[in-house]
């Protein structure tokens, strides 16, 4: 099934190789296989088959009286070659399925990776910034005791009675 819509994060999968290979009868084998399965099919056999009864039953032909041996060698040798064929399908879109998986699981691997790089540089910029911090702390501290000494200078300067000099 094929939307149109393009990914921006999909990379067609490269290196598959199927057990039958990608040639011409692998390929038109597996489109015959899934062809089995349609609607489409379906409605058109049912169809021969209600046309081959009918022209045998009513006499316009008689190619194949009843009970139809002719029809059921038809669906035999149909269901001989069905079964390889699907057999052959599924077995090449086991293989896609087993690649798509293997791929997903390498991209969750890779996100994973990614994350645990982004969480250890998340921890190391949160030591920096509690370093920082701390600093800052410290720097306010030492801020508050400058001032209070200096307007304990001050007081002291001005009990003494010395004019206090112009800023």
């Amino acid at each position: 099934m094929h939307t149109g819509k393009k990914f921006r994060l999909y990379r067609p999968l490269k290196g598959i190789t199927h057990t039958f290979g990608d040639e011409w009868f692998a390929l038109k084998a597996e489109a015959f296989a899934r062809f089995f399965g349609t609607p489409t099919f379906l409605v058109g056999q049912t169809i021969a088959v209600i046309v081959w009864i009918y022209l045998n039953i009513v006499g316009i032909v008689k190619f194949d009286p009843y009970p139809f041996i002719l029809l059921n060698l038809a669906f035999s040798i149909q269901a001989a070659y069905a079964a390889p064929l699907i057999l052959l399908a599924q077995t090449r879109q086991a293989e896609r399925d087993q690649a798509h998986a293997l791929a997903d699981a390498q991209h969750r691997e890779d996100l994973d990776d990614a994350m645990a790089e982004r969480q250890t540089l998340v921890e190391q910029q949160s030591e920096q910034l509690l370093e920082l911090l701390k600093q800052n702390t410290e720097l306010t501290t030492l801020t508050k005791q400058l001032a209070e000494r200096i307007e304990t200078l001050t007081l002291q300067l001005t009990e003494r009675g010395l004019p206090e000099q112009p800023r």
